[in-house]
């Protein structure tokens, strides 16, 4: 697979995945990896990890945490509609860029 340059999703964006098992569902994105082209969203594709005790984790055992999602199969949330949108950038008056929800024509951040 390709790495991704560049991704309209960011860290603390709320998405919705759009596909797979945990489609229909909704999270804030805790992390974007560009160059496996995945996103981590919380308390999402929930998976069970089976860890022995270490320096980092004093007690083993069967551990739950969120494993990557591709970023294909999320889709920003606007925060304006509350529905599942494209993202687009913009140039703002005074030259900084901005994204927009192409759905409800908002700038955001």
């Amino acid at each position: 697979m390709q790495a991704l340059r560049k991704s309209r999703i960011r860290k603390g964006d709320t998405v919705v995945v759009i596909t797979g098992r945990e489609r229909g569902k909704s999270g804030k994105v805790l992390s974007v990896d560009l160059t496996a082209g995945k996103v981590i969203v919380e308390k999402l594709n929930i998976i069970k990890r089976h860890t022995k005790p270490n320096q980092k984790v004093k007690q083993g055992g069967i551990l739950e945490r969120e494993a990557p999602l591709a970023i294909s199969n999320v889709m920003y949330v606007c925060p304006v509609t509350q529905k599942p949108t494209r993202v687009g950038i913009r140039r703002l008056e005074d030259g900084r860029r901005a994204r927009f929800s192409k759905k409800s024509n908002e700038t955001f951040e």
